[in-house]
């Protein structure tokens, strides 16, 4: 590790901790790096970096630059989707001589529709330790900032490309309860818009979250029936890489009549009858003239 870097972290009083935790040798770390903001790197994940004796990288170059901006140098070594077992073989060997090696993926952390699994799956059969470090993850920072109100989510990842696939993913969904969570490519973006307008009910909510962490990022939440709108109003927002968030199965029509007067109720003891309809219908996804004639019949006389 560089001075800078060195004296920079050494400095820190959360630091001192690291004296209290061991980071033992033949062991495989997977490290999480930034999905976009390179300050979002942990200092644990810095201090890993500087330890191990080599790294695993998905682009060879992607992590040269990444670790050169703190100062690292580091032999690396490529495993990438297409290369996967051979690298495994690769750092067992090293594992094997008592190494330490940190395994990292472009951006977020590996093995979360990236490369990296079947490399932790050979280490462990191998009889290795696999120690994790936790960082950026483009699902979880999707989803912390939606607003969608549900205790699960269910990862799906990237859908296929070709049309009629990707259709009947999307279809075996339909029952789905939790948030969905879908990675996608700028490409497909509107084509993915349009899959999911067909297969779905138009009231779903969803969430596109464009560019997470980086100097352009674009979080929009609407009902399914306005995405392809949104997104062909604006060329740029067929740019950068997305992470879709739809909400789940909706309930059968009474449960959710009565979810929808639950709102209206807690808003209209708050709001005039107009903004508490609007607001209920970004929260449950219903249509706003029906709900303010529903706000007016329980807006309380007087």
């Amino acid at each position: 590790m560089s001075d800078l870097v060195s004296s920079f972290i050494a400095s820190l009083p959360v630091m001192s901790e690291t004296a209290h935790q061991t980071y033992p040798s033949a062991t495989l770390y997977v490290v999480a790096t930034p999905i976009g903001n390179v300050t979002d790197i942990t200092l644990r994940a810095l201090h890993v970096l500087s330890l191990v004796n080599a790294v695993a990288c998905e682009d060879t170059r992607n992590t040269a630059t990444l670790m050169g901006r703190f100062g690292l140098q580091k032999p690396l070594i490529a495993a990438h989707q297409h290369n996967e077992r051979e690298a495994a073989e690769t750092l067992i060997a090293r594992l094997r001589e008592g190494e330490r090696i940190a395994l990292v993926s472009d951006a977020g952390t590996p093995a979360v529709s990236d490369p990296g699994a079947r490399i932790v799956d050979a280490v462990r059969a191998a009889g290795f330790r696999v120690l994790p470090l936790p960082g950026a993850s483009a699902a979880v920072t999707a989803l912390s900032a939606s607003g969608l109100v549900n205790d699960q989510f269910y990862f799906v990842g990237f859908l296929p490309a070709k049309a009629k696939q990707r259709e009947n993913v999307l279809s075996s969904l339909r029952a789905v309860t939790a948030t969905m969570v879908f990675y996608e490519a700028p490409h497909r973006i509107l084509d993915c818009a349009h899959a999911l307008a067909t297969v779905f009910e138009p009231r779903r909510q969803v969430v596109f979250a464009r560019e997470l962490t980086k100097m352009f990022e674009e979080i929009h939440r609407c009902p399914l029936a306005e995405a392809e709108a949104w997104i062909k109003a604006d060329g740029h927002r067929e740019k950068g890489e997305f992470v879709i968030l739809l909400e789940g199965a909706l309930p059968e029509d009474g449960e959710n009549d009565a979810e929808a007067d639950r709102v209206l109720q807690v808003l209209l003891a708050e709001l005039p009858v107009k903004q508490a309809a609007g607001l209920a219908a970004q929260i449950t996804g219903r249509k706003k003239n029906a709900l303010y004639q529903r706000a007016l019949e329980l807006k309380p006389a007087g």
